[in-house]
């Protein structure tokens, strides 16, 4: 299993170096070689954890406030371990809310006792009558490192979907956001809803919030929805005091199996942007998962360096790392992830279904998704539906991940917005368009 490198001071010389390796090529020495013509040029990019570095906020790896107690197995899930007060910003500029940050205990995919942060939002206007209601908004975090956590950009001003989020504190609303994939950054497991509805229960538990009783919406896309799914899922079995009203996701993948699949081959086009994906799942699943996602009996050489290279980034330079870079190219000669019985249970286990959300469901999902294609969805979506999921469900006849999670989030507001006050979810329904079967569309 790889560790979180130390993160150096530096910043400049990696950016030097990328602008002459772009202009001349890889030079000798450098640590990736030329990649095969079909494949992603670019060389070893430099990470955002170093560009943090150089803001006043400590970084939580060197902020003493996330440490864990020394006796952390004796706090109960979602018990608080201490909280603070801190100043949210978006875009670097300080935004006029009340936030509260609460570290909190929580259980890992294993059932071993982890301890991780959330941030409760509060707006200055007031809520009468009832509770004040609350969104529990899961960010896309997508990373590896634990400074792409939005208990720490919402400090820094650069968790990339506030804007979004203060749609909902527009409105009175509450906002809890959780930092769902721990400290050691996992990726679309269920530890993921664990810490959910962890959060939730911290929340609850502070009672200077004020938010005990109050109505909770979960709203997610992509990495967000896998979070908020996935606590959908758990809450009757595991967090059966946590109320929700009801769940919007869209742009999450179903069938991890059916999107390693997709994710590990070479794709025409547009598609080919998923190979990052894959890396970044292996990345996140060698952490729960050491013995079975190990790199050094899977991956070559060159595979495993491309992999310690996204052991410690932020979505965006993952993903330029790793498109149009299938890991499939990078096997030890024989190995796949499907000749691995025990990689092929992980998938299985860890993906959606497990149970069926016994509160309402909002999901949507783009025909035409080059990261995750509606063909690793809609099975889970006929599974939820045959199983009596209360689910209104739709694709969405629009291109490319971006823009349906930017088209599908008007709607999600809405019906959240609904929802928490107290109007009722709709009717159920599967209008689950799919498109004829046509050579490098996604889906088809």
């Amino acid at each position: 299993m790889f560790g979180v490198p130390h993160r150096s001071k530096w910043v400049a010389a990696p950016l030097t170096a990328l602008c002459l390796s772009v202009a001349a090529g890889v030079a000798a020495g450098d640590p990736f070689p030329v990649f095969p013509p079909d494949q992603n040029q670019l060389p070893q990019l430099p990470a955002e954890p170093p560009l943090y570095d150089l803001l006043p906020i400590p970084v939580p790896d060197e902020d003493p406030w996330y440490a864990d107690p020394a006796d952390l197995a004796a706090y109960a899930p979602g018990q608080i371990i201490r909280t603070r007060t801190v100043q949210t910003r978006i875009l670097g500029i300080p935004f006029p809310v009340d936030t509260r940050q609460l570290l909190y205990r929580s259980n890992d995919v294993h059932d071993n006792p982890i301890a991780t942060a959330t941030s409760v939002i509060t707006p200055g206007i007031p809520w009468l009558g009832s509770p004040r209601p609350v969104v529990s908004f899961q960010e896309a975090i997508d990373s590896t490192d634990s400074s792409c956590n939005p208990s720490y950009t919402l400090q820094t001003g650069t968790m990339k979907e506030s804007l979004l989020a203060q749609h909902w504190l527009m409105q009175g609303f509450a906002l809890n956001v959780p930092d769902f994939d721990g400290k050691f950054n996992t990726f679309n497991t269920f530890d993921e809803g664990k810490m959910v509805l962890d959060s939730l229960r911290a929340m609850k538990n502070d009672a200077a919030l004020g938010l005990t009783d109050s109505g909770i919406a979960l709203y997610g896309y992509s990495g967000g929805g896998s979070g908020s799914i996935r606590a959908a899922e758990l809450r009757k079995t595991y967090a059966p005091d946590v109320r929700l009203l009801g769940t919007a996701i869209g742009g999450t993948p179903g069938d991890l199996r059916l999107q390693a699949r997709y994710a590990t081959m070479q794709q025409p086009g547009l598609t080919g942007i998923s190979n990052f994906t894959m890396w970044l799942g292996f990345a996140g699943l060698s952490r729960e998962f050491p013995e079975v996602f190990d790199a050094k009996k899977l991956l070559t050489e060159e595979g495993q360096r491309i992999l310690q290279d996204v052991q410690s980034r932020c979505v965006y330079t993952i993903a330029l790392t790793g498109m149009y870079r299938p890991i499939s190219d990078y096997y030890q000669p024989g190995k796949t992830l499907e000749s691995i019985p025990e990689v092929m249970q992980v998938l299985t286990e860890q993906s959606l279904g497990q149970q069926i959300p016994d509160s309402p469901l909002f999901w949507w999902h783009g025909m035409w998704d080059e990261l995750i294609p509606p063909s690793v969805v809609l099975p889970v979506v006929d599974e939820y539906w045959n199983r009596g999921a209360d689910l209104r469900f739709y694709t969405m006849p629009l291109p490319e991940h971006i823009i349906n999670a930017a088209a599908g989030w008007p709607p999600a507001v809405a019906w959240t917005s609904a929802v928490l006050r107290g109007l009722p979810p709709g009717p159920r329904f599967k209008a689950d368009f799919r498109i004829p079967g046509s050579p490098g569309l996604p889906g088809s």
